[in-house]
C-alpha cells in the first residue's frame, strides 16, 4: 500500500497522502531529478540472481547425492549428516565473520562468486538434502530393483527411473536453495567483498532514510 503514496515529497507514512504511481516511475528512471537518488538494484540485482543459480544448481545436486547415499546406513553416517547439518544450524553473523577473517588470514580476496558462495552453499546445501532425504525416504524402492532385475544399470536406472519420480523434491530443494540464497544477507555482508548483491543495496538505501520507492521494488 506504501508504494503508492505521492512523490517525491511523500514518505513512508500512513494514511496515503495521495495515491500516486510515482514510486514505480521512480524506479525506472522514468521521473524528473530529484533529491531521492535512485535505487542501486541494475548490477546487484543481476548478481543476486547469478549467486543465487549458482547456488542453487551446486547445493541441489550436493543435496540429492548425498541423500541418495543416505538411503543405506554406513560407519559414520550419524557425523556426517550433523556436519552436513551444521551449515543452517550456526548463527549467520558468526560464519559469514568466520570466513572474512580466515580469508584475511590467508590473503584471499573476498568476492560474491568466490567467499560468499561457498558460504551460501553451506547454508542451502542442508536444506536441500534434508528435503531429498525426505522425499527418498517414502521413495518405493521396488520399482527399481525391477529396473536392476531386467539388467539395467544402476546410473541408467537412476537417470530413467528413480530421478523421474523424485522430480518434485529435486523441484522444491532448488527453490529452498534459490530463495534463501536470494534472500541471503548476514553470511553476505562480511564474505562478498566490495560488490553488493540485492539485499546488501537495498539496506544500504534504507540505513538512513527509507523512501517508497523500496516498497515498489518489494511489490
Amino acid at each position: 500500500i506504501l508504494s503508492f503514496q505521492t512523490g517525491p515529497e511523500g514518505g513512508p507514512q500512513f494514511p496515503i497522502i495521495e495515491w500516486s504511481t510515482y514510486w514505480y516511475k521512480h524506479l525506472f528512471g522514468l521521473t524528473p531529478p530529484s533529491r531521492i537518488a535512485p535505487l542501486p538494484i541494475n548490477e546487484a540485482l543481476v548478481r543476486s540472481l547469478v549467486l543465487s543459480v549458482m547456488t542453487m544448481i551446486v547445493s541441489t545436486v550436493l543435496g540429492v547425492t548425498s541423500a541418495q547415499a543416505f538411503r543405506r546406513r554406513f560407519p559414520g553416517s550419524g557425523v556426517v549428516f550433523y556436519l552436513i547439518v551444521l551449515g543452517m544450524m550456526v548463527p549467520g553473523v558468526l560464519v559469514g565473520l568466520g570466513m572474512a577473517l580466515v580469508a584475511n588470514a590467508l590473503g584471499v580476496d573476498r568476492h560474491w562468486w568466490g567467499t560468499a558462495f561457498v558460504l551460501h552453499v553451506v547454508y542451502t546445501y542442508p536444506f536441500a538434502f534434508l528435503v531429498m532425504l525426505a522425499i527418498l525416504n517414502r521413495f518405493d524402492q521396488s520399482v527399481e530393483e525391477a529396473s536392476w532385475s531386467l539388467g539395467v544399470s544402476p546410473a541408467h536406472t537412476f537417470r530413467k527411473v528413480t530421478f523421474p519420480l523424485i522430480f518434485p523434491g529435486v523441484l522444491s530443494a532448488m527453490l529452498f536453495a534459490f530463495t534463501l540464497s536470494y534472500d541471503e544477507f548476514s553470511r553476505t555482508l562480511f564474505a562478498s567483498g566490495r560488490d553488493l548483491t540485492l539485499p546488501l543495496a537495498i539496506y544500504g538505501t534504507f540505513s538512513v532514510e527509507v523512501h517508497p520507492n523500496v516498497f515498489a521494488f518489494g511489490v
